[in-house]
């Protein structure tokens, strides 16, 4: 679970990082703060699961947590559609937030068995 809560805060503070490069412009500034608002509430509400009340309130949290990580994804597959050119730091945070998408999905359908 630790490892988690790092890897979710690690994703939000390199999201933030990565944001600071874009280009200027009306269509970045939005992606832009989206991003940014989606990947931090990802690491945010990741770490209040660790506060639940119960099996309900974990899962109900978490499913929170999965929707904030699918909407990062959303958003940076959206830079990678802008993008003229192959940005490294995008593809890694892609795949980051894909994979952090698939381990809340997997712990969701565990955590109702």
């Amino acid at each position: 679970m630790n490892d988690l809560k790092s890897r979710t805060k690690k994703f939000a503070m390199d999201v933030i990082r990565y944001s600071r490069k874009l280009p200027r412009g009306d269509e970045f500034a939005i992606i832009k703060r989206q991003l940014i608002r989606s990947a931090t509430s990802t690491a945010a509400n990741y770490r209040a699961t660790q506060r639940a009340k119960s099996r309900a309130d974990f899962l109900s949290k978490l499913g929170t947590v999965e929707e904030e990580a699918d909407e990062s994804l959303f958003w940076l597959e959206c830079l990678a559609e802008l993008a003229t050119h192959e940005h490294p730091e995008l593809k890694r945070l892609t795949q980051e937030a894909d994979e952090l998408v698939a381990i809340f999905v997997a712990s969701k359908k565990r955590g109702r068995e």
